[in-house]
């Protein structure tokens, strides 16, 4: 007897081990597919698609499937993809701004080098005196690039609290940086000419 998704769903949710196979049997290469038209990388695209089953596993009394189980899974695999590349972007753009830092630090006179030094030591202190969802905030917004949305669905909180916290740390952070701010504004232009 052949199982609907809503079927496959409940299956899958009562651990059926049988019911989890052949649904991995069926839908891996299609997605592994999928996942190398997005990611055009075949180790990356399959990594991508065993952590999604894995996933559907580990999680299967708790996923719940409102649309049919192949789109549940194509869009699974949507959505980790562009994760993969964003984190990719974000990672090559700090390998980018530190090799430009270390470039431009060799050759800036001490005075530079010491005030560099100082805002670093600042920044890190200021950053600590943040109450910690306030500092977690702060830092998946402005160092991992994610939206507000984003935030609010990975911390479990409302978008609203998460833009409080924001306007926190940003009033924190001006208090406390105010004597850098001619230094920050210009990393800040290098940087943003360097990521352009």
């Amino acid at each position: 007897m052949e199982l609907n998704d809503i079927q496959l769903a409940q299956a899958l949710s009562k651990g059926d081990i049988q019911v989890y196979e052949k649904v991995y049997k069926t839908y891996f290469k299609p997605l592994h597919a999928y996942a190398c038209t997005i990611l055009k990388d075949e180790i990356a695209g399959e990594e991508i698609v065993q952590q999604i089953f894995l996933k559907l596993w580990e999680r299967k009394e708790k996923i719940d499937i409102q649309t049919s189980l192949k789109a549940y899974l194509y869009k699974a695999v949507y959505f980790d993809s562009l994760n993969l590349i964003k984190h990719e972007k974000i990672k090559s753009n700090y390998q980018n701004h530190t090799q430009y830092v270390m470039k431009n630090t060799q050759a800036e006179s001490p005075v530079a080098k010491v005030q560099h030094s100082n805002l670093e030591d600042r920044l890190r202190k200021a950053l600590n005196e943040l109450p910690e969802q306030c500092r977690t905030v702060f830092q998946l917004s402005r160092f991992e690039e994610l939206k507000y949305r984003e935030i609010a669905a990975k911390l479990s909180i409302s978008e609203k609290t998460v833009e409080t916290h924001m306007g926190k740390a940003l009033k924190l952070l001006r208090l406390k940086l105010v004597d850098f701010l001619v230094i920050i504004i210009g990393i800040m232009f290098h940087l943003k000419n360097l990521l352009s």
